[in-house]
């Protein structure tokens, strides 16, 4: 009996290496695209932000907590300016989000078919594959969501209330990361609460994991509170932008388009129902219908709950894998063939649309006409030579105390990244967290104005003049070469530096 068991257990454990080395295979080849191709083009203005809060590191920033710019500084230190290497943290984070969905349908009872395409599934939704293409909170608030699933998976089917800890752990990290960690929280306490899972509430460990998470989060609050909560402000200005300029619309339709491959909408849906007919994992339904209540109502963008798709897809294949087990073979090839081709040239032609395969030709083209966030890392470069250009033009008088002020996080990363190469000073910037890091002193005499319009600066300096262009030679239509095109030079602002400081303080 003892040989018997040993053999099953040897089975057991062979069984689950191959399963393992499957989902590896998998997020290997994700990883691997990204590797290849995310050194294509240059960075994107939401990365030359995080790269520039990342060389002034603090306990928080406007724009979001301080993981994201923390890791960042890691992989300036290990890679330099290498786009590759400074996006390998994100690949490995969603490359992890890969495997963990898999593992997840693992411990819902899936074989080694659920988590191939629980897993695939991930890899091949065209928001998971945008997270690998850039260094973005999103990126790792992703991970953090899927390992949350993971652990309450565990916590509920184990009954080991140890896992609270791990819960805890990891939503500090994501309130570390990225704030509406705060709204999956609340799924999380509903699902508890609703379901019979409320028996952990009385648990040490429970009120552990609330204790571990609150202690990784507070050096964030302590400074949110010595800055007046300036990240609330933040989010509420890009909130009523973003509601004003429409960016909220097509909620429900990218909950299908974007945040999952089209194909494996019945997969998540059936994973929903399932979740919500188990008694034992009932809390992982609450954990996606209360966040997605809280963004719908309040119109916030849709891929906010991009992260709670992996766990519903989990379960989902989970349970199509016992259906499609339970059909004549003939109807189980033809039901896995059309799931997997369909799953696949979806995600192929999201690739195409995502992915930066294409250094150049028709593919690039492509890539640029149907993806705005592309065509946001062309011209970075151009942008510092061109100031650079506009400095050097200047007399010797004016060039011994200049200043380069511009008007979003993109330019001012762009300067303060990439400018060091050109001997330009560090940008002055009145934008999120570069507004409280001041104005140099004694303040330049001259400016070299990027971003801002001729309305703006004769508005706000004396003496100001159309020094420049800025642009780029592949004729690509962008933020920055359609809106801020003009360079000036100008005088110092009319008001003293300190009331100018006050009075033009920018969220973006």
């Amino acid at each position: 009996m003892d040989r018997e068991q040993t053999f099953s257990d040897r089975g057991l454990q062979s069984r689950s290496l191959a399963d393992t080395t499957v989902l590896l295979a998998i997020a290997g080849a994700v990883a691997l695209v990204h590797v290849l191709t995310n050194n294509r083009y240059g960075l994107h203005r939401d990365e030359l932000q995080t790269l520039s809060d990342a060389l002034h590191l603090d306990w928080g920033f406007v724009a979001y907590p301080p993981f994201t710019p923390f890791v960042e500084r890691i992989s300036m230190g290990l890679f330099g300016h290498w786009l590759a290497g400074l996006r390998l943290f994100s690949v490995i984070a969603q490359a992890a989000a890969i495997v963990v969905t898999g593992l997840m349908a693992r411990e819902l009872g899936g074989g080694r078919l659920a988590q191939a395409t629980a897993a695939l599934s991930v890899a091949l939704a065209p928001l998971a594959l945008f997270e690998g293409t850039e260094f973005q909170y999103t990126t790792f608030d992703y991970l953090w969501w899927v390992l949350i699933a993971y652990f309450v998976i565990r916590l509920l089917k184990t009954e080991d209330p140890r896992w609270c800890l791990a819960i805890g752990a990891t939503a500090g990290l994501g309130l570390m990361t990225k704030y509406t960690m705060c709204f999956y929280v609340a799924g999380i306490l509903v699902g508890l609460l609703l379901t019979q899972a409320r028996r952990f509430l009385a648990s040490r460990y429970f009120w552990g994991g609330i204790g571990l998470a609150f202690l990784i989060c507070l050096p964030n609050l302590v400074w949110q509170v010595r800055h007046g909560f300036i990240g609330y402000h933040f989010l509420h200005h890009i909130h009523v932008r973003d509601v004003g300029e429409g960016r909220a619309e097509g909620f429900w339709r990218e909950q299908f388009r974007i945040n999952t491959n089209l194909f494996t909408a019945p997969l998540w849906i059936a994973g929903l129902v399932c979740f919500l007919r188990d008694r034992r994992y009932r809390m992982l339904a609450w954990m996606y219908l209360v966040p997605l209540a809280i963004f719908a109502v309040s119109k916030g963008r849709f891929y906010y709950a991009g992260a709670a798709y992996p766990m519903l897809l989990a379960m989902g294949a989970a349970a199509g894998e016992r259906w499609i087990r339970s059909l004549a073979r003939g109807w189980c090839w033809a039901v896995e063939v059309v799931l997997f081709a369909g799953i696949v040239a979806c995600g192929l032609y999201f690739g195409a649309v995502i992915i930066p395969w294409a250094a150049g030709g028709p593919l690039k083209q492509f890539a640029l006409e149907h993806n705005g966030d592309l065509r946001e890392e062309i011209g970075w470069t151009e942008l510092v030579e061109s100031v650079a250009g506009v400095r050097d033009s200047l007399p010797p008088e004016q060039r011994e105390n200049v200043g380069v002020l511009v008007g979003n996080y993109g330019e001012r990363g762009a300067i303060e990244i990439l400018g060091p190469a050109y001997h330009l000073p560090p940008p002055i910037s009145v934008t999120n967290s570069a507004w409280l890091l001041g104005y140099p002193a004694p303040p330049p005499t001259t400016l070299i104005v990027v971003g801002w319009s001729r309305e703006q600066v004769d508005g706000a300096f004396t003496a100001c003049r159309l020094a420049g262009h800025n642009g780029n030679p592949y004729g690509v239509k962008n933020e920055e070469s359609e809106y801020h095109a003009d360079i000036f030079v100008c005088g110092g602002p009319i008001k003293p530096w300190p009331e100018f400081w006050k009075e033009n303080q920018r969220f973006g």
